[in-house]
């Protein structure tokens, strides 16, 4: 199987974690006579854990009806039409409508060209080591020369800001269609807004005219502690970017604004942005069924408490130098590029699956599912300590 793997299956780096996995259950990816401590969530997917009981029955069940049908839009599907009703009700009135695609980066698309069609205008703001995505539109609003120079030349107009510093705000503009804004900045090693900064942030928008977008692809759905971030911060979005969790396993996107502003791709021209499978009705009854599990479990008010847990068992350790955080989205700081690539290995030494971050290389990830009990937590800490303790 692991030759048939890196034969035939395109690969994303030299060096892949190449787990053969037989099941995942809970917190749990087990592997022949193995067993995994899942600290990364499919990188913020599986909130409410592997294999949960509710999201199977709903996709058994949903496959037993129809899958795809038409292209998005068309036809009137349960599963789209019950999800959307049961997310929108846990929004703000101004995020009243959803509009389904496939995942993060096609979302991020679509919003940015949501915001240039509703304000005629071209230029977008983005913030330095943002991450949105790997399409080319989204890597057009980073700021990754490495990343970027080999597939240039990118979309022009795009203005890079420093987040957390007010002053750069000033360059958002009535030129401006949109900025587009992680709440908390995931790949740049958990970056927490300082006080005051995403306020500010709305502020201008509002003065220009510009429209604010926030990603919470990764923040969405309990991660920090909320079931949104931007009710964290107090800031509501004109647009909201979500996926990843959103689908409860399932490939999904979503972007969530007015159903005003969404109705302009309806029109001048039609079909503004169209997509063949998304909102697909098998990924729309998981994700029903996930939303309505965070809905009765405790788990998204518990994050915060067990974050800290987290971070105040491993602060100590002699290895780490800072530890970043909000709710259960941890980076665990090293100092060294050298000390965070090698954890990885041994976490999996100790049966823990861990991830580094695109644009913080001294830290690693610890994110692990909403559903992590104490016991469970605690083995997470024990295993980081060991692994701390073989550097």
């Amino acid at each position: 199987m692991i030759r048939t793997f890196f034969q035939h299956v395109g690969q994303t780096s030299p060096s892949p974690l190449a787990i053969e996995v037989d099941r995942a259950d809970g917190v749990f990816i087990y592997s022949g006579d193995r067993r995994y401590l899942d600290m990364v969530s499919g990188v913020c997917v599986s909130n409410i854990g592997h294999h949960h009981p509710d999201v199977t029955a709903a996709v058994r069940a949903q496959a037993e009806n129809y899958f795809h049908l038409m292209v998005y839009g068309e036809m009137i599907q349960a599963p789209q039409v019950l999800h959307a009703s049961l997310l929108t009700s846990i929004l703000p009135p101004s995020l009243d409508c959803i509009y389904y695609v496939n995942s993060g980066s096609e979302a991020v698309d679509a919003a940015l060209k949501l915001a240039k069609r509703l304000t005629g205008r071209r230029r977008m703001a983005s913030f330095v080591h943002c991450y949105h995505g790997s399409s080319h539109t989204s890597l057009s609003l980073m700021t990754d020369p490495e990343r970027q120079s080999v597939f240039g030349p990118l979309l022009p107009d795009v203005d890079h800001l420093r987040f957390n510093v007010v002053e750069d705000l000033a360059r958002i503009t009535e030129q401006t269609a949109c900025v587009i804004v992680e709440p908390v900045q995931g790949e740049a090693g958990v970056i927490v807004p300082e006080d005051g900064f995403l306020q500010a942030l709305r502020t201008r928008c509002d003065e220009t005219g510009a429209l604010l977008v926030f990603d919470e692809v990764q923040t969405g759905f309990g991660r920090t502690g909320r079931m949104f971030a931007f009710e964290k911060y107090g800031v509501v979005p004109d647009i909201l970017v979500l996926a990843k969790a959103l689908g409860g396993g399932m490939p999904l996107g979503g972007v969530v604004s007015s159903k005003r502003r969404l109705d302009a791709f309806t029109c001048n021209p039609v079909l503004g942005h169209i997509t063949t499978f998304g909102g697909h009705p098998v990924c729309c009854a998981a994700a029903l069924a996930s939303l309505k599990v965070l809905l009765r479990e405790d788990w998204v008010a518990q994050a915060e408490t067990k974050g800290q847990y987290i971070e105040d068992a491993l602060r100590s350790h002699p290895a780490v130098r800072e530890i970043r955080r909000s709710g259960l989205l941890l980076a665990v700081d090293l100092g060294r590029e050298d000390y965070a690539s090698r954890m990885l290995g041994l976490l999996l030494d100790e049966g823990a699956v861990s991830d580094y971050f695109l644009y913080n290389p001294t830290s690693f990830r610890i994110a692990p599912p909403l559903c992590i009990s104490m016991e469970e937590a605690d083995m997470a800490v024990n295993a980081v300590i060991r692994a701390l303790d073989k550097l």
